[in-house]
């Protein structure tokens, strides 16, 4: 599974999600630019000592991910549909996507794929959640979808 990260902006959401790639053996895309450096101190700790177990990609573009995985499945995180993350059947291979915490993922991707965006459902007055506690919610239903494949 492929977890992408579009233009994150806070070292310990990555980190901390680089840590749920290493524990679940997902490969981790990191699209430029980034709100940080990857020598950053913070990241590095919010990782802990697992970063030896991850494969990290870094891109230019979310269209150079699409265009090189364009077999796979994705799925597009947002508030802005209806469809809940449930509705939808993960593949083992899916590529999930989320976008930067200030501002999410550009309306244009959404409208180019409307059937493949999904939501975390959530009360109305919220505007939205934490970037790593949405990846680990949408990413384990994945999991799960799939028998948590490999995993003990």
């Amino acid at each position: 599974m492929h977890i992408v990260l579009v233009e994150p902006e806070i070292p310990q959401n990555t980190g901390n999600i680089a840590r749920l790639c290493a524990a679940n053996n997902f490969k981790l895309h990191l699209v430029r630019p980034l709100g940080f450096s990857t020598d950053d101190k913070t990241l590095k700790r919010a990782g802990l000592d697992y970063w030896h177990l991850i494969e990290v990609y870094y891109h230019n573009s979310i269209q150079e991910v699409i265009e090189l995985y364009k077999d796979l499945d994705f799925y597009f995180l947002t508030t802005k549909v209806e469809q809940s993350y449930t509705q939808v059947k993960y593949s083992e291979n899916c590529v999930l996507v989320f976008g930067k915490e200030t501002k999410g993922l550009p309306e244009s991707l959404l409208a180019s794929y409307p059937d493949n965006c999904v939501r975390i459902p959530m009360r109305a007055e919220a505007r939205s959640l934490n970037l790593s506690n949405a990846v680990a919610i949408v990413s384990y239903e994945a999991l799960r979808q799939n028998g948590f494949g490999g995993l003990s």
